[in-house]
């Protein structure tokens, strides 16, 4: 088994590292603090390739690997989060449907720009009464003559309010379940088409969050994502993508928490020496760093069996639950480091303690996790 990157990944790991501490990282406190990424950020990052690292060069992609993708994301996430959360939306949940799924029409017209970055996207799925549950989504989309007419309501949408193409699921035959649900490509310009709720958030403050509301919203058929009755494949298919980028995220927030507790702890003195001497200290550094290799592992194990074309729905479901736990664990810890200043925004710990808190709970919660890692494990083998 081979741990060495490639040399295409060393090149995207140096890239994005120094893209990341030299324009990225000098903006993050910024970013949070105006809810707000600066336009030339994104685009900076459409020049570098970022906005579609994994889709073939044909449609504008980076045409790299998803191991690259996860190296890439852990650079920006360590930087700044919210601004890996508009790379992660964009790569995972509008890019990888459209190309695995659309037709050559479809990825002309969408995925070429989205890859590019020329225009952003944005994956509605959730509701008020669906979250964890899919199946139970309300949204409907009936079809009149060569169009659909989309109504109701989707919310906590990342990327909803400066996305221009938004991929929405709708129920499109009430009788079938989670059968009946369909997937489409609404452009954000359609009539019928608004923004709702705009979230007042924990973290992550810098990619918006907002509430899609579809009245009589007329799109058309050719902007169906597959077939009819294919929603919830898709949908499902395209979190486990999503997962991966989520657990590189965690990556991020962790290497970053340990980065600032480990030069904290040399730096502040107390009972007469640097507080890195202290075995309390010592003990919580070595646990962070070790967790944080653990979930990388794990994390570049389930992009490789994505990239080798292997099942991989439990691999990313266990990177995407110990990669975001941990980050959760590694918050703490370097806050606790920090004592009374990682409480206060005088140093970075408070914002990535807020960021971390998220990645546990959404592109599926811990909870939905480990019933999809226990469901991947209980299957009964088929006989020979």
């Amino acid at each position: 088994m081979n741990f060495y990157l490639t040399e295409e990944q060393k090149m995207i790991q140096q890239l994005t590292r120094k893209f990341a501490s030299d324009k990225i990282r000098p903006l993050s406190e910024k970013i949070d603090t105006t809810g707000d990424i600066p336009s030339h950020l994104i685009n900076e990052m459409a020049g570098l390739g970022l906005m579609g690292i994994t889709i073939p060069e044909e449609y504008s992609g980076g045409g790299m690997d998803t191991v690259c993708y996860v190296i890439a994301m852990e650079e920006i996430a360590s930087a700044c989060a919210s601004t890996s959360t508009i790379v992660t939306v964009n790569n995972s949940l509008v890019c990888e449907p459209i190309f695995r799924y659309g037709t050559e029409g479809q990825k002309k017209k969408f995925l070429t720009p989205l890859a590019k970055g020329e225009i952003l996207g944005c994956f509605a799925l959730t509701e008020a009464g669906a979250g964890s549950d899919v199946s139970a989504i309300n949204t409907s989309a009936v079809k009149e003559g060569d169009e659909y007419i989309l109504n109701g309501s989707k919310l906590f949408v990342s990327n909803g309010k400066r996305a221009q193409v938004v991929i929405v699921f709708a129920v499109t035959n009430a009788g079938k379940g989670h059968k009946g649900i369909s997937a489409f490509i609404v452009e954000k310009k359609t009539p019928g088409l608004s923004i709702g709720r705009v979230e007042e958030k924990l973290g992550i403050k810098g990619s918006e969050t907002v509430e899609l509301i579809f009245e009589r919203c007329r799109i058309p058929k050719e902007n169906l994502l597959r077939q009819e009755g294919d929603g919830f494949k898709i949908a499902m298919n395209t979190l486990d993508m999503g997962r991966i980028g989520i657990a590189a995220q965690s990556l991020g927030i962790a290497q970053a928490c340990l980065d600032e507790a480990t030069k904290y702890s040399k730096e502040r003195v107390q009972f007469g020496k640097p507080i890195a001497q202290l075995q309390a200290i010592q003990f919580m550094i070595a646990d962070m760093s070790m967790e944080i290799e653990a979930a990388r592992l794990l994390t570049y194990r389930a992009a490789y069996m994505k990239d080798k074309g292997l099942e991989f729905i439990k691999e990313t479901s266990m990177a995407k639950l110990y990669a975001s736990e941990a980050a959760n664990r590694c918050a703490y810890k370097a806050l606790q480091i920090h004592g009374g200043y990682g409480y206060t925004k005088d140093f970075p710990l408070e914002r990535y303690y807020r960021d971390a808190r998220v990645t546990t709970i959404y592109e599926g919660t811990s909870e939905i996790q480990r019933l999809t890692i226990a469901k991947e494990l209980l299957k009964e083998q088929k006989p020979d």
